[in-house]
């Protein structure tokens, strides 16, 4: 690495990409040192707006580029697999948005690569880093929750009029946004998992991948637990508003995503009088975790101005529950020898795994099918919350 305190990371992919440009740049620990984009327009207009003289429109030019330590992969899903294969033989440490890769055989090459070389990888999940799932997990960490009993997450969208590789997609292709959650609050592991599928889409759309289902439910069962899961996942032809969501629930207190988006949290707390259980509580932010310079960004899109919010990942998603800033912040860490940020290649490949292993479970009636050992960390004994504050 060029200078171990301040790694030199390049992004590319610049439409969801683009909104990180800023958070690097102003980072104390990071340089932005290049971007890549195909369309040439697109890459000067990025690079004029955030002054940015390295650009590239070859992603191979950039991996060849020596000065690069780390590539933030923002590209088409298709792409991410072999980006990500391409990134770590070319010596660069990687970073990618959801889901890590689309086949089995292309997550298995990545954990491969960074086992052999010590080269870090990173899944960029933004829920893992949302504001509601760092309350969940700070209340876990406090002991507040008791003992985990069960957890419930589901991703529902709208994808139709959405153009290339989207229509058709099994629900459970990109279930990242579900799956990473429930196994991310205790950092569990998938051992095996169950699908069901429901509904059918439109029938123009049955032949784009041999898949008819509207909503895909899956049951995840956690490997060295007693806990399982739930999730769900729909793209098309159903009636919802966008929704991520994560729901843990524990023997003392429990907490429930907002059924529409921005409402409160509900936390149910054990023991009370019947009517008194429920409560509905404003999620405080998580900028109080980030250096100072890009703590703003968990509440503000980096476009500025009257044109911030029109962006998709703000118009769907409210911003990702300002998760940008904490996934740039923990990469940077990660690179700057803070440990392996979660998730990991390992953890990252179960997760994504979990959702493909899905649909194969649903094309086979809900056959019980299981991760491959090696998406399966070392046995470690699981973390254990601090008794309560009284």
């Amino acid at each position: 690495m060029s200078d171990s305190s301040s790694p030199n990371i390049a992004i590319a992919g610049l439409g969801f990409g683009a909104e990180f440009i800023p958070i690097y740049q102003r980072h104390p620990g990071a340089n932005l040192a290049a971007i890549c984009q195909r369309t040439e327009s697109k890459l000067n207009e990025v690079g004029d707006t955030y002054g940015i003289d390295k650009r590239y429109t070859d992603y191979a030019e950039l991996l060849a580029d020596p000065d690069i330590d780390a590539v933030h992969i923002n590209t088409p899903i298709p792409d991410h697999g072999a980006q990500s294969i391409a990134a770590l033989k070319a010596g660069k440490h990687v970073a990618c948005t959801v889901p890590m890769a689309t086949t089995v055989k292309e997550c298995r090459e990545i954990v491969e690569i960074t086992r052999s070389t010590g080269l870090k990888y990173m899944m960029m999940e933004t829920v893992v880093y949302a504001r509601e799932f760092l309350f969940m997990k700070e209340l876990y960490e406090r002991g507040e929750l008791g003992k985990l009993q069960f957890f419930k997450a589901s991703h529902q969208q709208d994808m139709e009029g959405w153009p290339g590789y989207w229509p058709g997609l099994p629900p459970m292709h990109y279930a990242t946004h579900c799956v990473g959650p429930v196994l991310g609050l205790a950092q569990h592991q998938a051992e095996y998992v169950s699908c069901f599928p429901s509904g059918t889409i439109a029938e123009e759309m049955h032949g784009c991948y041999n898949s008819p289902f509207a909503v895909e439910t899956t049951h995840i069962k956690f490997k060295g637990s007693d806990l399982s899961a739930q999730v769900y996942r729909s793209l098309f032809d159903v009636a919802r508003q966008y929704r991520e969501s994560f729901e843990v629930y524990g023997s003392k207190k429990s907490v429930e995503w907002p059924l529409v988006e921005g409402e409160p949290l509900v936390v149910h707390t054990a023991k009370r009088p019947e009517p008194e259980i429920p409560e509905r509580v404003e999620c405080p932010d998580y900028a109080h975790l980030l250096p100072e310079e890009v703590a703003p960004f968990t509440t503000g899109g980096v476009y500025g101005g009257e044109n911030d919010e029109d962006h998709l990942s703000h118009i769907q998603g409210g911003g990702h529950g300002g998760s940008h800033p904490h996934l740039a912040h923990h990469f940077i860490e990660m690179l700057r020898g803070g440990g392996d940020a979660y998730p990991n290649a390992v953890q990252s490949a179960n997760i994504t795994l979990t959702g493909i292993l899905a649909h194969e479970s649903a094309l086979k009636g809900g056959e019980l099918l299981s991760l491959p050992e090696w998406s399966l960390l070392e046995p470690a004994p699981a973390p254990e919350p601090v008794p309560a504050l009284s």
